[in-house]
């Protein structure tokens, strides 16, 4: 049966961008960012933070100065910037722009009270060129019902380029009296732990008035000269005032104007949303079937053991929900189902309409519901009910705490055999695609737009063939001129080269084989081209109790690039990769996750992700690699590292889905710490089905 279905990635900041110009979600109110993106007054920081969790794009135009910044409230306290910035002019070459990526961190480390300023200490630029580069201590006091908010600090590095004095930490040593500068564009991306707080400081202040609702006035002394700027860009810097006003427009978006330096005019905007306020908080989905008196099912006269009529009725019931009957068996008061569920991204939505379609078909004899959850037709959870459970708290005031409690939920190693017309099954679709390369010099948002043609013929409980076939009808990707400079082997530096192959192209066409060794574990075996660079076959395990915050799991790769020159060729370079990986959710939305292995250009080293995830699966995440390739064979940016965004359909649009946006930020892709990109991998398979995330997410049951 063909559906139409949304890609499962698409560009992220093209979704971010469209969310924020139909005025999705946003907090309360816009915290003070400044120009850099960060919480602050025009140039300057303040000891602030915005909403926790929140998400915000600010972009501030200044002259041939432009700064691009996406920053994320990570805790409360601690916030992450990632930048991108186009600098005219900055070189005295040829390619005389400079095109920076840069991050920062800025952490409270005590809030405001009564008697005693907020303090905040920051890091901007730590990982970049050092364009940016600068440390500092700032303190913020409110004043006048917080209308009137004064700020002060001490800064390095580019904050204590003005009015500079000596360093007053040389007191623990000389290595605090100068500030090492970079030698060599191989030098970018490092960690500069010698540059922290080191070199000259300097002071700055400011303060900011909120005028009316909407119009605040912000006056702030600046201990940043410019001098790159100055000297080589024809900024104009006469004074270290910088006076600027900002207009909330809107709950989100805030448009500022100032003047920078006494001489030169900076404009600019920011946009926040919070990603746990989608668009449609309740949901746009079909209203769900209350459930019919016992009464009345009893008056209905359905014969126990009549399981062909009783699949049926079920069957039906559950496909007005979108989801899938794979199996039903009936034990004298005991009804057992296999379900699938391709529409409700939280799984305990589709157990309660699961579960009420049962009550609401099955002989009223039955007094038991299992239901086993799966993924790809492989069994992972089962969840079992009474039936008297659902009648007597559909309506209680604390149904959904009630009915997880009562509820058993363990482990499904097994599951019941498929029904007849089960499987073989074919899905597919056909939609259009939008792909994008970002960041090169030479063009730094490059896109392809075209049609995508994707199948899943599911063969048997857990085997699948899939495949994707993209058709570009018009775009860019194909226009780099780039050549890797890698002396390592190119298993990523020559991505462009695969998006000058006209014609269609087959990206994936792989078979994958879902399967449970034993209770607590499961297994993958998954063989043919998994990307549009890699083929081969691939195996793995993962051991993920029920209710376990800890999962651990091993995969072991063989694979041989692809010919970027032929459709299904192979070329020479063959790899055998694999991971050892730890999973971990911290509760309170925070997962982490570490990988350790092989990677596909040989090298050996770890992978460490840190992510915030919301019940409602929007999620924001920043990883970084380190092998044991040497910082300058690495090339430019040093090693792997950058942020991913995944924004799920259903927060936009409120209606149900398990597909989603996703964007992966890398300030450079070169071949060290490389991944092969595999369809299917097993924990994001199972872990919505564990019992820790249902608890977190059974707040959906009874919707």
């Amino acid at each position: 049966m063909a559906r139409l279905r949304f890609p499962a990635a698409a560009p992220t900041l093209t979704g971010l961008a469209l969310a924020a110009l139909t005025g999705l979600s946003a907090p309360a109110r816009a915290e003070g960012l400044s120009s850099y993106g960060t919480p602050g007054l025009i140039d300057l920081p303040a000891a602030t933070a915005a909403p926790d969790g929140t998400l915000a794009w600010t972009s501030s135009f200044l002259g041939g100065h432009t700064r691009n910044t996406l920053q994320f409230q990570i805790t409360p306290r601690l916030s992450g910037v990632f930048r991108y910035s186009i600098l005219r002019g900055y070189f005295d070459t040829p390619e005389a722009d400079l095109y920076d990526r840069s991050f920062d961190l800025h952490y409270v480390f005590r809030t405001e009270s009564p008697r005693f300023p907020a303090l905040a200490v920051g890091l901007r630029d730590f990982g970049g060129t050092g364009v940016f580069g600068a440390e500092y201590l700032v303190a913020t006091k409110r004043f006048l019902d917080n209308r009137l908010a004064l700020s002060g600090g001490i800064g390095w590095g580019r904050l204590g380029s003005y009015h500079g004095f000596r360093n007053p930490l040389a007191v623990l040593g000389e290595r605090f009296e100068t500030r090492p500068g970079l030698t060599s564009l191989s030098e970018t991306g490092r960690v500069s732990f010698n540059r922290f707080f080191r070199g000259e400081a300097a002071l700055f202040g400011g303060l900011s008035y909120q005028l009316n609702d909407r119009l605040q006035l912000a006056v702030e002394y600046s201990s940043d000269a410019y001098r790159r700027e100055v000297a080589s860009m024809g900024f104009a810097h006469r004074s270290p005032v910088n006076i600027g006003l900002s207009w909330q427009a809107s709950e989100a978006l805030t448009l500022t104007a100032a003047v920078i330096g006494g001489a030169q005019l900076g404009l600019g905007f920011s946009y926040q949303l919070d990603p746990r306020a989608p668009r449609a908080p309740g949901g746009r989905e079909r209203a769900v079937a209350p459930l019919l008196p016992r009464a009345e099912i009893a008056a209905l006269g359905w014969p126990a053991g009549n399981t062909e009529a009783s699949r049926s009725r079920l069957a039906s019931a559950l496909a007005r929900d979108g989801l899938r009957l794979e199996s039903y068996a009936e034990d004298g008061a005991r009804a057992r189902i296999v379900l699938a569920n391709p529409g409700f991204r939280a799984a305990p939505q589709a157990l309660g309409r699961a579960a009420r379609a049962m009550a609401n078909s099955l002989p009223a004899g039955i007094e038991r519901f299992e239901i086993t959850l799966t993924a790809q037709g492989m069994p992972t959870t089962q969840a079992a009910f009474r039936r008297a459970d659902l009648h007597q708290l559909e309506h209680a005031w604390d149904g959904s705490w009630q009915s997880f409690a009562r509820a058993q939920i363990t482990d499904a190693p097994a599951r019941l055999a498929p029904d007849p017309g089960v499987y073989p099954a074919l899905d597919w679709s056909l939609l259009p695609y939008v792909r994008t390369a970002l960041f090169d010099p030479d063009s730094p948002l490059r896109a392809d737009v075209g049609l995508a043609a994707s199948a899943s013929y599911r063969l048997a409980p857990g085997l699948s063939v899939e495949t994707l076939i993209r058709q570009k009808a018009f775009g860019t990707l194909d226009q780099s001129s780039r050549i890797s400079n890698s002396i390592q082997p190119h298993v990523r530096s020559d991505a462009p080269l695969y998006d000058k192959l006209s014609g269609p192209q087959l990206v994936q066409l792989s078979a994958d084989y879902l399967v449970r060794p034993g209770g607590d574990l499961y297994g993958r075996v998954s063989a043919g081209y998994f990307e549009q660079m890699f083929a081969g076959v691939s195996g793995e395990i993962l051991w993920y109790p029920q209710g376990s915050r800890l999962a651990l799991g091993a995969e072991l790769n063989h694979l041989v690039q692809r010919d970027p020159a032929a459709r299904l060729g192979l070329g020479d370079y063959r790899v055998t990769s694999g991971h050892a990986s730890a999973y971990y959710d911290f509760g309170d939305s925070y997962r982490g996750q570490l990988d350790l292995g092989r990677y596909l250009a040989g090298d050996w080293g770890g992978t460490l992700t840190l992510a915030r995830e919301f019940d409602n699966g929007f999620r924001v995440a920043a990883f970084f690699t380190l092998t044991g390739i040497s910082f300058d064979d690495f090339g430019e940016g040093s090693f792997d590292k950058g942020i991913s965004l995944t924004i799920p359909l259903d927060w936009l649009t409120g209606e149900p889905s398990r597909r989603g946006f996703a964007q992966t930020i890398r300030p450079i892709q070169r071949d060290g710490g490389a991944r092969v990109a595999i369809a299917h991998r097993l924990y994001e398979e199972v872990r919505g089905t564990n019992a820790q995330t249902l608890s977190d997410q059974w707040g959906k049951f009874w919707r």
